[in-house]
């Protein structure tokens, strides 16, 4: 098994010295960034006590791995002078956040206060020393030690489910998190439906949630079964607010506002999944209505009975099955098709599809209290299984297009990349997003990130856990540190590490010149590296708009903008190619019928031959050479296991 695991990786050992740069002085580092200008456009909330969190937004931050930041305020703070610098950590390219510890407050010359004047944020690029700021902008902010309460308004009567949100306009809500929370606190009575009785209530605390996250005005509370438990009735009582601080300090609102709610049984209304006809393994089935509980106040199950029939089948065999679904809210709750509960043991939901037709029906269970709600009819489809692959762009990715002099053009590199993917799965059920996914529980992972964290200059590394023939698992992750592999004394980190594309430079920006060196990668990378050119950046784009290629043909060339148009189509293919490659490895390729991990031998333009086989020209589809495909073998395999009704495509594709 470890000679195997040896074949499987060996492909990627294109640089095998440690990557490295050095300034002129000979100390460690890189090449100089050519960075682009910070710019900050707002900073909020206006208001702040301890434990709140500033949030930076602007554009051009740098991700705290090779930068440090701090958020500049010049001005005054009730009236004297200061100049305030508080640091700032990365979030997001778009995102910085200042977090009001004891620490950092202890930078301010007292606690409290009335700040006015301007903001900037001045970034450190640790490798080079540099220094660069944004603009300043106006930013006025009052520091405060805690926040009254007030109550303006809520929604005081009408029909509810129980958790409903109720709606709550005011002042000086708390924005939860290090701030600490604002409670509304409820007493009165409930009724239950046909009763004459009330029983008395409260006072019951229930989280008031923002209604943006810097809105200290508006707010919702949900209408939990702590309140009044999950039966139909009729609550009547009053509802005021309390602020419970990070730091202990609880402060009541004077305010009391009466409310009468008229509680709804629970009940199912739609159904429906981010595929409109139905739903494949893995894939989240969202049911709405009202009175749905969940979490550590109850459980809600569902019921299905009717007929399920498989496509092609003259007719159904009965189903009647109680399923656990995720709760979200009181209005929704989401049942993943699985292999593992009531619905996978009757139905093999990997290799079946079919259409249920039925009904659906709601339980409620709160403290021993039961209810189950009118059934609702329901048609759905078990689809054919999908993969769903999230590729996911690490801030280190976006550091590292830096020593190309590419930063300003991630965008469209992005989208060459996943076009190069798309292509390549072409009638295979399997979708790429940039996005992580919200509709599948069960989806793949694959991260694309700068350098190689296991030092070895790889290109790309499937390091999970063993082959999967036939895909078995669904959620893959190629990327992160996978102890399991390290354990066979292999590289543990996986992904696609773009840094070691500068094993086909002649002069690389980082590690040794390689065997496989190509003046061609110079040609094109050259006008942009920092090191060598000038990076791309708003000036150019100032020039005119950056051509998207249809194809290489025309690469290189002298021409600004078209340069930079090669520029992209060449490192998008051969990321994007590369991405291709390894997440073949997670759906078992190559070899689908044995233990191999590449294709035997040395031929044109195979997708899953090993790297040392595969040339730039072939990568970076220049020259005549590429796009790189699968294999006649290979893609039947992947419609077998990833199937469609797409017919199949007309291109020309070499033995295995």
């Amino acid at each position: 098994m470890r000679s195997l695991a040896k074949a499987r990786h060996a492909w990627a050992l294109v640089a095998v010295a440690a990557i490295g740069a050095c300034h002129d002085d000979g100390t460690p580092g890189r090449p100089s960034s050519g960075l682009e200008g910070v710019t900050l456009t707002s900073v909020s909330p206006s208001l702040v006590v301890p434990g709140s969190t500033i949030v930076l937004a602007g554009d051009a931050f740098l991700d705290s791995s090779v930068a440090n930041a701090w958020l500049q305020l010049t001005g005054t703070l009730d009236g004297s002078n200061v100049s305030l610098q508080l640091p700032a950590s990365f979030v997001d390219f778009d995102e910085l956040h200042v977090d009001l510890t004891p620490e950092v407050l202890s930078l301010l010359p007292a606690p409290t206060g009335s700040f006015a004047g301007n903001a900037q944020v001045t970034v450190e690029y640790l490798p080079t020393g540099e220094r660069i700021a944004s603009s300043p902008i106006a930013a006025p902010l009052v520091f405060a030690d805690q926040l009254t309460p007030s109550l303006a308004d809520v929604q005081a009567a009408g029909e509810i489910y129980v958790n409903d949100p109720i709606p709550v306009e005011g002042d000086g809500f708390l924005l939860g998190g290090g701030e600490g929370t604002t409670w509304a606190v409820l007493e009165g009575c409930f009724t239950p439906q046909g009763e004459a009785d009330c029983v008395e209530v409260g006072p019951i605390e229930v989280p008031v949630t923002p209604a943006d996250p810097f809105d200290r005005t508006r707010g919702s509370f949900p209408f939990s079964p702590r309140i009044a438990g999950i039966s139909p009735g009729s609550f009547s009582g009053l509802v005021y607010l309390r602020n419970e601080h990070a730091g202990g300090a609880v402060v009541d609102d004077i305010t009391e506002v009466e409310v009468a709610y008229d509680l709804r049984a629970t009940e199912i209304l739609a159904t429906g999944t981010s595929s409109g006809t139905g739903a494949s393994l893995g894939q989240f089935i969202d049911i709405d209505g009202g009175g749905f509980v969940g979490g550590d106040e109850g459980l809600t199950t569902i019921v299905l009975q009717g007929t399920y029939t498989p496509d092609g089948a003259p007719g159904g065999a009965p189903v009647d099955l109680e399923l656990v679904p995720e709760f979200v809210d009181g209005r929704r709750i989401r049942y993943v098709i699985n292999e593992d509960d009531g619905l996978g043991t009757a139905i093999d939901v990997r290799l079946d599809s079919g259409t249920f037709d039925g009904t659906i029906s709601p339980i409620v269970s709160y403290e021993g209290d039961t209810i189950t709600g009118t059934p609702t009819p329901l048609v759905f489809q078990i689809l054919p299984v999908k993969q769903v692959v999230w590729v996911r762009f690490l801030p280190s990715y976006v550091e590292s297009l830096r020593l190309f002099g590419l930063r300003a053009l991630d965008s469209m590199i992005r989208k060459r990349i996943l076009t190069v993917l798309r292509r390549d799965y072409e009638t295979v059920n399997i979708e790429f997003r940039e996005e992580e996914p919200t509709d599948f529980e069960l989806f793949a992972t694959l991260d694309i990130a700068g350098p190689d964290p296991n030092g070895l200059g790889l290109l790309g590394y499937d390091n999970t856990n063993g082959k999967d023939l036939n895909n078995e698992r669904l959620f893959d992750h190629i990327g992160g540190v996978n102890a399991l592999t390290q354990e066979d004394g292999f590289p543990g980190f996986g992904g696609i590490f773009i840094e070691s594309l500068f094993a086909f430079s002649t002069h690389p920006a980082v590690g040794k010149k390689q065997d496989v060196a190509d003046p061609l990668f110079d040609r094109i990378f050259d006008p942009f590296r920092p090191d060598t050119g000038t990076p791309f950046s708003s000036a150019d784009v100032a020039m005119g708009m950056v051509p998207e290629l249809a194809n290489g043909g025309g690469c290189p060339t002298d021409d600004r903008l078209n340069q930079a148009g090669c520029a992209v189509w060449v490192i998008g293919s051969m990321i994007g190619t590369t991405v291709s490659h390894e997440n073949g490895h997670s759906l078992g390729l190559a070899d689908p019928l044995g233990t191999r991990f590449h294709n035997l031998g040395d031929a044109p333009n195979r997708l899953m031959d090993a790297g040392g086989a595969r040339t730039l020209r072939e990568r970076a589809e220049l020259d005549g050479e590429g796009p790189a495909v699968f294999c006649e073998d290979e893609y039947q395999y992947l419609r077998e296991i990833l199937p469609t009704t797409d017919p199949e495509t007309t291109i020309e594709r070499p033995y295995c």
